[in-house]
């Protein structure tokens, strides 16, 4: 009789044994988490002069010469390089930049580069239509540029050297490095002084560029 019950109960223990025994259902794929819309504007207009620079205005004052570790230059062309923009889209070649411009260097674990941003953001509100304020983000993490942006409403157009191949061309290892262009594309002076503020920025402007910036 026992052996009989033992017989009738073995096909349900195997059913039983077979559900706990069996893989684990996969568990719902997790939702990629939305990518958070860039502060920055894109690069599309970074060939195209400000308005005062292609109605002919806008001409370089003589250069007077640098002090500390700041350079004033001859009058070379930007390095013949490419680089991402940070937007995405196509990339962007820096002898195509349209001038006058201001190309700062910076990196978000840079400390005096974020205490200077947000003077170049001003910058670039305050002399809209007369020169470029272009960024170069260089070797830095994507999460690290994008919440600078965020936190310091940085929204001028910012490309990507996470090669330093920038900083190499001009024969620099350390940022900040501001580079101020004039309408011909040519490097009119390098700066690497430390943090700019709004007035150190006005007067360098006038100086290598011949614009008037309110400070």
């Amino acid at each position: 009789m026992n052996r009989r019950l033992a017989l009738l109960a073995l096909p349900l223990l195997l059913a039983v044994a077979g559900c706990t025994a069996g893989p684990a259902d996969d568990p719902a794929p997790r939702r990629a988490a939305p990518e958070r819309p860039s502060p920055f504007r894109d690069c599309a207009t970074l060939n195209t002069p400000p308005t005062a620079a292609s109605s002919g205005t806008g001409t370089a004052a003589p250069a007077t010469p640098g002090s500390g570790t700041s350079t004033t230059r001859g009058g070379e062309a930007l390095p013949e390089l490419t680089l991402a923009c940070f937007t995405g889209g196509a990339p962007v070649a820096l002898r195509s930049v349209a001038g006058p411009a201001v190309i700062n260097i910076w990196a978000s674990w840079c400390p005096p580069c974020r205490k200077e941003l947000p003077a170049f953001q001003r910058l670039s509100e305050r002399a809209a239509g007369q020169l470029q304020v272009i960024g170069v983000n260089s070797r830095d993490s994507r999460g690290g540029a994008q919440s600078i942006g965020e936190d310091y409403g940085i929204r001028f157009p910012i490309l990507v050297d996470q090669g330093e191949a920038l900083q190499r061309a001009l024969e620099r290892n350390a940022i900040p490095l501001t580079l101020f262009v004039d309408a011909q594309g040519r490097i009119r002076h390098v700066d690497a002084t430390g943090a700019l503020d709004d007035t150190q920025l006005a007067t360098l402007v006038r100086q290598h560029l011949g614009l008037a910036v309110a400070a």
